[in-house]
């Protein structure tokens, strides 16, 4: 067992740390009073490679490994909790449209996107069905050379800002999960309606919900074979549940380390009130959990790039670490004092933010059915 970073990857993450600090953390509160899209931020994050790690480098990706993805990820996580969905939402449609996708649609749009010109939404979930995704509504009828889809997407990251979305949709209702299918949609086309969210944290990334009327869009838009969809953006939730939890243990940690900073340099009674073990143990106990979480985060990832089944281990990343490190912010936001509730630390928007994961890419009761399942058996659970 090898526990060491490649040398390669060390590079990544010192000259991530150095991005991190000196330009996203600055403006991390900006998006969030003022609910706009950090686009300028997206175009530095093109330029530095971080929107290609999973695009084929012959459409201007850089194709790397799903760990050093993940210690991207991380990295980002400690400026701007928001920028971290550029990552995973190029990351999520790279591996997409990469592998399934008509070359022609890889070439209009991979490089666009890798390069931060373009943003590509996701566009699965609907008002009634999240934790189902198989029992969506949307439809897309085949007329001649066209597809022709109608329905509503719900809860879609980035969408306000978005120039398309990679929508699934029902093609052989009849047959469940296996009549999914996939295609790329152009947001500005007739018929498409977008509405804003008006989210508690994460603001930058201009959630809303998506109406789609009468869109006609080519055939050669469809992504992978027609109704073959569900099992592959399943397999791709495998890879984003890891980046997740390492996007929550980014902020988390960085949370950390500014409170054993302040709780150093505040004093109370005359001396530190780190000297408190009311303070510095739970610091020590967020610590161990984030270092536990973090390993097992890489591992995920790891056992991804081998090739090795990885469903449960990712179900762990993304179903219990959002708590874990929402608790380790809430308890910095505490050991702040009445400081820690106010605008004026980094700490209660954090709070805010990473919130929105315990939800996304499949709710904690779903990844605890997941873990079950492999232990038990399906005909168990």
């Amino acid at each position: 067992m090898d526990f060491e970073f490649t040398e390669e990857q060390k590079i990544v993450v010192a000259s991530l740390r150095s991005f991190a600090t000196e330009e996203l953390l600055p403006k991390y509160a900006h998006w969030d009073r003022t609910g706009e899209f950090p686009a300028e931020i997206w175009q530095k994050m093109g330029a530095m490679g971080l929107l290609g790690l999973r695009v084929p480098e012959a459409y201007g990706g850089q194709a790397l490994d799903c760990v050093t993805a993940g210690l991207a990820i991380e990295e980002v996580a400690r400026g701007d909790f928001n920028c971290c969905y550029g990552i995973l939402n190029s990351s999520f449609a790279g591996d997409l449209l990469g592998k399934y996708a008509a070359p022609e649609i890889q070439a209009a749009w991979l490089p666009a996107m890798a390069s931060g010109d373009k943003v590509v939404c996701i566009c699965l979930t609907e008002p009634h069905c999240g934790s189902d995704a198989a029992s969506i509504r949307a439809r897309a009828l085949r007329r001649g050379d066209h597809y022709v889809l109608n329905g509503e997407k719900s809860a879609i990251t980035l969408l306000m800002a978005g120039d398309a979305g990679i929508v699934f949709a029902k093609t052989a209702p009849e047959a469940g999960a296996k009549g999914v299918s996939a295609f790329l949609v152009p947001l500005d086309l007739p018929g498409i309606t977008r509405l804003p969210y008006a989210d508690m944290g994460a603001k930058g990334i201009v959630r809303g919900s998506l109406f789609l009327e009468d869109v006609e869009i080519p055939a050669g838009n469809l992504i992978g074979p027609e109704n073959g969809a569900f099992s592959r953006v399943m397999q791709t939730f495998e890879y984003t549940r890891g980046l997740i939890g390492l996007m929550c243990i980014g902020a988390a940690q960085v949370t950390l380390e500014e409170t054993i900073t302040y709780t150093k340099d505040r004093t109370a009674f005359g001396q530190p009130i780190s000297k408190n073990q009311g303070v510095s143990f739970p610091i020590a106990e967020w610590f161990t959990r984030l270092t536990m979480a973090r390993w097992h985060c890489y591992r995920t990832l790891w056992l991804r790039d081998q090739g090795l089944p990885h469903n449960s281990e990712a179900a762990m990343c993304k179903g219990f670490i959002p708590e874990i490190c929402m608790g380790t912010i809430q308890d910095c936001m505490v050991l702040h004092g009445h400081y820690g509730y106010t605008q004026d630390f980094p700490v209660e928007q954090r709070l805010r933010d990473v919130a929105g994961q315990l939800i996304a890419d499949g709710t904690p009761q779903i990844q605890k059915l997941i873990i079950a399942r492999g232990l038990f058996g399906r005909d168990f659970v």
